[in-house]
């Protein structure tokens, strides 16, 4: 199957969720290790497939994965259109690897990687072009989680849409790095090791990376949280 046809695949992936459903369970400690190892077995099963050139596998791998990539790439970016494209590059790329792939490193490490690469140098073009990121568009489908009420009072709900938008755009203000490790942190439950991977730093150094995050969404929710900038 040439680039042509994959890239016909493509178009068909889904534009983000209102709600974004979890990426798989990271490797835990207790119960959730056998979770997290049968998803991501399943993962190779369908690379290894793909490596033998199955289309039917890779539209299974896009199916699995397309919300958790263009969330991530949504949240970096503040853009669907660009988060789209990028989508659409990850998985291409995929599908171009699959016949190098070897199953070394967990699945989503290798994907989140893929993305990191492109999301970055999509930031960096538009920083040479002095293009100032775009914040979370406002519509029914940015990505955007809220707390779950029961039968909350109107003004609860907007004081918490309000607090999801500062936080996006909290968010989008941070250098890519950190952005990068909060979204991955925050919004894909990813543990401590893999960031580092997917990061390629030092346990201590994602854990100061996010630290710095924090402080500085702490410093630009203030008012939102009671406290003083």
């Amino acid at each position: 199957m040439t680039a042509v046809s994959v890239m016909r695949l493509l178009p068909t992936l889904v534009m983000p969720d209102p709600e974004w459903p979890a990426s798989p369970a990271p490797i835990a400690a207790h119960g959730a290790a056998e979770d997290a190892f049968s998803d991501d077995e399943e993962n190779v099963r369908l690379m290894l497939r793909i490596r033998d050139g199955d289309v039917a596998a890779f539209e299974r791998l896009v199916e699995l994965h397309q919300h958790m990539v263009i969330g991530t790439a949504c949240r970096m970016l503040g853009n669907q259109e660009d988060a789209h494209d990028i989508a659409q590059q990850v998985f291409l790329r995929i599908w171009k690897s699959a016949p190098r792939y070897e199953p070394t490193a967990k699945f989503t490490t290798w994907l989140f990687t893929i993305l990191r690469n492109l999301v970055f140098n999509e930031t960096r073009r538009r920083s040479r072009r002095k293009e100032v990121p775009l914040e979370p568009e406002e519509d029914d489908q940015a990505p955007r989680q809220y707390a779950d009420h029961t039968a909350p009072a109107a003004d609860q709900l907007t004081q918490q849409d309000e607090l999801e938008q500062a936080l996006d755009k909290a968010i989008a203000a941070l250098p890519e790095k950190q952005r990068l490790a909060v979204v991955l942190r925050r919004h894909e439950e990813l543990p401590y090791e893999q960031i580092c991977e997917i990061l390629d730093m030092s346990l201590p150094a994602v854990k100061s990376l996010l630290f710095r995050a924090r402080t500085e969404l702490r410093k630009h929710l203030a008012s939102y949280l009671g406290e003083e900038a």
